[in-house]
């Protein structure tokens, strides 16, 4: 692959790039561009990117974006916003592709199809090289020793997994950190969704077979599982072992209940559905995800579009953006047909190692299922397209209730959360004019401050924010809202003044009487009076949005930060002392309570324990007055 960036040459390059400041000289870069492949970047004359596009023949596609003929005015409008066209040359349509699909993530195009999906999808994850395997919840890199299973469409599918299999089969969930310290069983093993392998109530043996059946459950072999456990029951029964034989009875009408719900019907390999449904410039994007046979969920997308395009534009931008950088399926089953599905055939099969398979002509149940996705597409569009009619007439009051020159493009609201000043968390959400952009929101753990000073903590967390905007890393927004009144919005005011971060309108929204929602009062810096809002006005009500959601999740962040601090334990603070010894210490003198009792020379007595690390561990407790 020959690559051109930026403005410099590369020395086995011809392609040349116009930098005219009135006009794109297209006839005289036509003149010197390759028939090779490639892909192209359209530059606007601030040096943006706004189109990515790729070719098999780059002088042909180019040429054909400056055809007067059957452009639409979306067309048109951005091809006199070029100033510069920049390409890169490759060797086969297929590298084209793939560059151009990295390129369009990367600078995310105005005029492009762009998939708005930043988040990488969570996996069940299987510690296979355990003793005692854990079953658990992973999002990120898979390099890890043990077995995952997925991807899932969305964290709630897992978990609906994980409670399921923990109802099925007894295998622990909780931390390593969590289960080599206890030293009596958990709640988990009072309502029987865990054996108590952590205080060895069950052998490695029995344990490890729940363990097998999960991974044949996982691996999608719920029929063989069924057998080998129907197999169990009986023997148990011969034995006379009825308590058992009824387990493996209770599970046999569990897993046939659920397998119900998943099995697809002729399916048993991984397949994913995809249906398009369109309405002006608004496009959903619906897929149902398939794995081992049995379907794992499904999820509703929405690309961001500037112009009108058809199904087979929409599916063609959407599949090398999901798939090009996760794992591809075997098979993959359309609404519409692609353009180029045979070059769409090959990339995907490189990037899988194997043949990948794309269907759009279905006949019986794929075709009915297909439909049913179609019909999911369609709804999900419908709900999309009312909610934003909604948010436009608010956004539209908002823009008159603040007396704004054209409705804001950009929205963040902060709010602080903490329990008496402790595990302070600060939220940012982000609203465009679309509504809430969750994948902009950010959560900040604040530290260093007193506790309570919720000034200092929106000061803390401004910084922390701005000062990536300041270095361009991040949108500024146009609205800045503060979740309190006039004091809040001069500390904001002086914090983004220090950073030098200019033309942010901010406005504080203070909690009316009672705290009654609707009855807020709006400051703004620069006036001294607030701004009088009605109740009902739906200006308003896009603020109380706005308000509520920063609120939310900077309650769920302290929350779980909360939550983190209460499940660990304070031997962990100690250096020198791993999880081995802490199990020692604790097995040896019962819980924490004797340990805190204990004194130097019998905390000294235990295996791996020396008198410095004693010394330290009596220092923990004696220290704070335990």
């Amino acid at each position: 692959m020959e690559r051109y960036n930026g403005r410099r040459h590369s020395p086995r390059l011809t392609p040349t790039m116009s930098t005219a400041p009135a006009a794109f000289d297209i006839k005289t870069f036509l003149a010197t561009l390759t028939g090779a492949p490639g892909v192209y970047k359209m530059l606007d004359r601030n040096g943006e990117v706004i189109y990515v596009g790729k070719a098999k023949n780059l002088k042909k596609r180019v040429a054909s974006h400056f055809a007067q003929r059957g452009s639409s005015p979306k067309q048109n409008a951005m091809v006199a916003r070029v100033q510069a066209i920049e390409v890169t040359v490759t060797r086969t349509e297929g590298e084209a592709l793939l560059l151009e699909n990295q390129l369009i993530k990367r600078h995310k195009p105005r005029y492009n199809i762009n998939l708005r999906d930043d988040k990488s999808y969570p996996y069940i994850y299987v510690s296979t090289h355990q003793e005692f395997p854990r079953l658990a919840f992973h999002r990120g890199s898979r390099a890890r020793p043990g077995r995952f299973f997925g991807p899932f469409p969305s964290a709630a599918a897992v978990r609906d997994s994980l409670k399921t299999l923990q109802k099925i089969f007894p295998v622990r969930q909780c931390e390593d950190s969590y289960f080599v310290n206890r030293t009596r069983p958990c709640l988990q093993y009072q309502i029987e969704r865990c054996t108590g392998p952590c205080v060895g109530l069950v052998g490695a043996e029995t344990y490890g077979e729940d363990v097998t059946n999960t991974l044949l459950f996982l691996e999608g072999r719920g029929e063989a599982l069924i057998d080998r456990l129907a197999q169990r029951m009986e023997q148990a029964a011969q034995r006379l072992e009825f308590e058992k034989a009824a387990r493996y009875r209770d599970q046999i009408s569990n897993l046939r209940t659920v397998l119900a719900k998943q099995l697809v019907a002729g399916e048993q390999g991984d397949l994913d559905m995809i249906a398009c449904a369109i309405k002006g410039n608004i496009a959903c994007v619906h897929v149902v995800f398939v794995r081992n046979g049995q379907q794992i969920g499904d999820r509703s997308f929405f690309p961001r579009m500037q112009d009108e395009h058809d199904a087979a534009a929409v599916l063609g931008a959407f599949i090398p953006q999901f798939y090009l950088d996760k794992e591809i399926p075997r098979e993959l089953l359309l609404s519409h047909e692609i353009r180029e599905l045979e070059l769409f055939e090959s990339v995907l099969g490189q990037q899988a190692g194997r043949a990948v398979k794309i269907s759009w002509r279905l006949r019986g149940e794929r075709a009915k299922r297909l439909e049913l996705a179609r019909a999911n597409a369609e709804c999900a569009l419908t709900t999309r397209l009312a909610s934003q009619q909604t948010i436009a007439d608010r956004l539209r009051h908002l823009t008159d209730m603040l007396g704004l020159a054209e409705p804001p493009k950009r929205m963040e609201c902060f709010d602080i959360s903490h329990t008496q000043g402790d595990q302070t968390v600060a939220s940012c959400v982000v609203f465009d004019r679309t509504g809430p952009l969750k994948s902009a929101y950010r959560r900040f753990n604040i530290e260093g401050i007193t506790g309570g000073d919720d000034y200092a903590a929106m000061a803390q967390a401004l910084s922390r924010r701005y000062q990536r905007i300041r270095a361009g890393e991040v949108e500024a927004p146009d609205i800045l809202f503060i979740d309190g009144g006039k004091g809040q919005i001069h500390a904001a005011a002086r914090t983004l003044a220090e950073l030098g971060v200019e033309n942010i309108r901010i406005i504080g929204i203070a909690k009316g009487p009672d705290r009654k929602p609707g009855m807020e009062t709006l400051f703004q810096t620069g006036c001294s009076d607030p701004i009088v809002v009605k109740p009902d006005n739906p200006g308003s009500l896009l603020i109380q949005h706005i308000r509520d959601e920063a609120h939310r999740f900077a309650i769920t962040g302290h929350r779980q930060r909360r939550a983190k601090t209460a499940t660990r334990s304070p031997l962990q603070a100690i250096a020198g002392l791993g999880p081995k010894r802490r199990q020692r210490l604790l097995r040896q003198f019962g819980g924490l309570r004797q340990i805190s009792r204990a004194d130097v020379e019998a905390l000294s007595s235990v295996e791996g324990i020396n008198r410095q690390l004693a010394q330290r561990i009596y220092d923990l407790f004696h220290d704070h007055g335990a």
